[in-house]
């Protein structure tokens, strides 16, 4: 399976797609690890955000970066899973990847499933590639109402069923329209709010189904109370902009293109 991933990775270079898998962490010293081992088997290069853990939690991402198994940033502090994202936005940009493939490290998600992410996003490289999940019975019934009430929104905000769920954290962003997107949240919120930012620049968006499934002892950093409180006053946000300030952002797209197409005077 290494070289075969070798082989994957010379051919992604050779088409200037260059992808890396991007694995924010706060806390999960049980599981980050095993997780950046079963990401390489598929995809190589890794870039592991240590998100200001605690004692363990820091151990385990430093031991990473000793063995060379991933590129490792520590943040100073927690500023929670948005910030560590855009924290590895950056840092893989500034190493030359021009892809991220987004993985939680508590390995809830299905990574035998990330060679068919990489083939949707090297097939269409300026989309932004979103797991569909499909969930077993570990599902929690507070995670399946939330979706259905965070799908709601997210179908008013993008006028039209565009993203079929925009929490599951297992996601392959282009990263020059990941850049671009400008302000999102930082915590728990991140997901929805960037995944919507990103189809009003008119990026296409490509669901991929993908099993999920939660680990009895797994860490839940959400914070039932305040995240929740995060993501309805951000979908408030996000329904006035589409109702009075996406239209407009559109038409001027449009009268742009218009305007590039008309011949010389």
């Amino acid at each position: 399976m290494a070289s075969e991933a070798s082989a994957a990775v010379a051919r992604r270079e050779r088409a200037g797609f260059r992808p890396c898998a991007l694995i924010p962490t706060y806390n999960n010293p049980d599981t980050v690890s095993d997780v950046v081992d079963r990401v390489r088997a598929y995809l190589p290069d890794v870039v592991v955000i240590d998100d200001g853990s605690a004692g363990p939690g820091r151990a385990a991402v430093e031991r990473i970066g000793a063995e060379g198994r991933a590129h490792v940033f520590h943040r100073a502090e927690n500023g929670g899973k948005g910030a560590a994202v855009k924290t590895g936005f950056q840092v893989a940009a500034d190493l030359g990847y021009t892809h991220a493939l987004q993985v939680d490290a508590d390995g809830q998600h299905a990574l035998e499933d990330i060679p068919r992410f990489l083939e949707a996003a090297e097939a269409n490289p300026a989309a932004l590639i979103l797991g569909a999940p499909i969930y077993d019975d570990t599902a929690p019934r507070s995670r399946l109402i939330g979706r259905k009430i965070t799908q709601f929104w997210t179908n008013f905000e993008t006028h039209g069923q565009v993203i079929d769920d925009p929490m599951c954290g297992f996601r392959v962003y282009p990263l020059d329209a990941a850049l671009a997107v400008g302000k999102t949240g930082d915590r728990m919120d991140f997901d929805i709010e960037v995944a919507v930012k990103i189809a009003w620049r008119g990026v296409a968006i490509i669901n991929l189904p993908t099993k999920v499934r939660y680990f009895e002892g797994g860490v839940s950093h959400f914070d039932v109370l305040w995240d929740n409180v995060r993501i309805s006053w951000m979908h408030t946000r996000l329904a006035i902009q589409a109702v009075f300030v996406v239209p407009w952002i559109r038409l001027g797209r449009r009268l742009r293109r218009w305007n590039r197409q008309l011949p010389a005077a």
